[in-house]
């Protein structure tokens, strides 16, 4: 607040201050041209009388420095700005990292076979339970959707994976290696990750895909633009194509189109575990079907889990995992969670209720 306050003051004290002095200089230049003087006030301003040619001059020169002085005042804006900027930055810099990769990191297998979760339970704050004695195992290849109310723990179970943070007890295995003892760049490079409000640069749509993998060629890039379902609304209605700068946090773009884009950077970085959280939650249902259709071709070979509101995307999971309370309320196939899961039952009758 004082940092707005004081630069809205700045341009209104420059430009009177500077009315103010020519002011003066244009009265006291012409009372002693005008009259031969070469003192005001007994003060001695000039070494000779002035003639109107050179009062002239003096007055072209004077307005001609209130520019400058003018844009000294915006810089000290701009300091004074960053000064305060940094004060907020440095303190953030200086914090350790909760997550770190270990000083003797295990080795990932070449491909992996189950991801694990042996009584994982994490809480933000003491006290407060996010996940409660979670064990379960993923198969590699499979795709697993995960449903529940929300605030069950959903998003937090799969933000294990990547290390946004530890468990606070019970161990994320990868192949019977606890994802602690791994280096977190050797593990990150194999998981691609699509969130409802994924990152944008304030950059091209090019750039933006190619993120997944900076090195990417103009063709590795239309790929999975296409498989995404965006290559179309890139070339048809953004104006200049994949060089559209899609502005800060991707501002020009809709949230379908953010999330395409999204999604065709983590197809490009052809991960071997894709987490979708609520990947298509802001795209039409036309849209989701055929990025249904492209994630049933690229989850081949893949682990997936899909975090999800919307129970059309069952259809692409091979088990479904219920969450209720950060706890496992069902893990199974769907034909077979409608039978033995109450609540996995009524969100699904939900779901159809309201698009009924």
């Amino acid at each position: 607040m004082k940092i707005s306050f004081y630069s809205a003051l700045t341009k209104p004290i420059t430009e009177t201050m500077g009315i103010v002095m020519i002011s003066l200089a244009l009265l006291a230049g012409a009372y002693l041209a005008l009259n031969g003087e070469t003192h005001l006030f007994g003060i001695r301003l000039a070494d000779r009388r002035l003639d109107v040619p050179s009062l002239l001059v003096f007055y072209g020169l004077l307005i001609g420095t209130t520019e400058p002085a003018r844009k000294l005042s915006e810089i000290f804006n701009s300091i004074q700005a960053g000064v305060a900027a940094a004060d907020r930055l440095y303190p953030m810099l200086d914090k350790e990292p909760l997550v770190v990769s270990p000083q003797d990191p295990t080795p990932l297998p070449t491909s992996h076979q189950q991801i694990q979760f042996e009584n994982v339970s994490f809480h933000y704050a003491e006290g407060v339970g996010v996940l409660n004695g979670i064990d379960l195992t993923v198969n590699f290849g499979e795709t697993i959707a995960i449903v529940g109310p929300n605030g069950c723990g959903k998003t937090t179970l799969v933000q294990l994976l990547p290390r946004f943070f530890d468990p606070t007890t019970g161990q994320v295995k990868l192949d019977g290696v606890d994802l602690r003892d791994v280096r977190l760049r050797d593990l990150r490079q194999r998981i691609g990750m699509v969130t409802q409000q994924s990152a944008m640069f304030d950059d091209t749509v090019f750039r933006n895909i190619a993120a997944g993998r900076i090195e990417a060629t103009h063709d590795e890039v239309l790929a999975p633009a296409k498989k995404a379902r965006a290559h179309r609304f890139i070339v048809d209605k953004l104006e200049a194509g994949y060089d559209t700068v899609v502005g800060t946090s991707g501002g020009r773009l809709s949230g379908g189109q953010r999330q395409r884009i999204a999604l065709a950077r983590a197809i490009l970085r052809q991960p071997e575990i894709l987490i979708l959280d609520e990947a298509t939650s802001q795209i039409d249902l036309e849209s989701e079907q055929l990025i249904h259709q492209a994630l049933e071709e690229f989850s081949v070979g893949r682990t997936v889990f899909m975090v999800t509101h919307r129970m059309s995307t069952l259809s692409l999971a091979d088990r479904v995992l219920v969450m209720n309370g950060g706890r496992v309320e069902g893990f199974d196939t769907h034909s077979n969670l409608i039978q033995s899961c109450g609540l996995y039952r009524r969100l699904y009758d939900l779901q159809f209720k309201k698009s009924a």
